[in-house]
């Protein structure tokens, strides 16, 4: 891999990853396919997709992030070692849970959810309301 492109302690620190996690480059079968979508010409001249597969655990991964080979090749692999990772430990990685996290989020109330939630909030006001001041007499 191109050294030059990418930052060296990065490269080093995934060179690293993949030692603990047992990954080999002869394991790995790696192509590079015609890339596709915006970018233009250069784009569909080059082939800068990445196609990765680990043949022990057998996952594979297609990269297209970027226009340079290089850095695709290296979020490639970076990718197969979160993946192994994830089946490793059976922990979600923390990309993951973020995923997740968002999910959730965007996910609509039930309607007897809402209901409890509207129901908590109106109790809530009546609670404040009674904190404030009364009003003056006007005679």
């Amino acid at each position: 891999m191109n050294k030059m492109s990418l930052g060296r302690d990065k490269q080093d620190h995934l060179q690293e990853r993949m030692e603990t996690l047992g990954i080999r480059e002869e394991d790995l079968i790696e192509k590079f396919i015609l890339g596709s979508g915006k970018g233009g010409q250069k784009m569909n001249k080059t082939s800068s997709c990445v196609y990765l597969k680990h043949i022990p655990s057998g996952i594979e991964i297609k990269c297209q992030r970027e226009r340079s080979r290089e850095l695709n090749r290296f979020i490639a692999r970076r990718e197969l070692c979160e993946r192994l990772e994830e089946q490793l430990f059976k922990e979600k990685s923390a990309k993951q849970q973020e995923i997740e996290k968002i999910r959730r989020q965007k996910k609509r109330r039930s309607r007897k959810a809402k209901e409890k939630m509207l129901k908590e909030k109106h109790a809530r006001s009546e609670t404040k309301s009674l904190r404030q001041k009364p009003l003056p007499n006007h005679h």
